[in-house]
């Protein structure tokens, strides 16, 4: 078994960890820190992503019914 699938089975296994200590203060807050970064980041790519887009140079010069709005 190669040491990156023993560090795989340990994550997947339910309990205790044995010889594992407390995580530090520092640690702790770098991990919730750049838990944030990532999700802001996947926010941003996401809403850049869906944001819609204006086709400019095509004027839309459609009808449209029960939409006052558009004529």
């Amino acid at each position: 078994m190669a040491p990156q699938d023993r560090l795989l089975f340990l994550l997947l296994l339910p309990g205790s960890c044995s010889g594992c200590g407390p995580l530090s203060l520092p640690l702790l807050a770098g991990l919730v820190a750049a838990d944030a970064v990532m999700s802001l980041l996947i926010v941003g790519v996401v809403f850049a992503c869906m944001r819609p887009r204006n086709r400019q140079g095509q004027e839309d010069n459609r009808v449209y019914i029960n939409m006052p709005g558009r004529r």
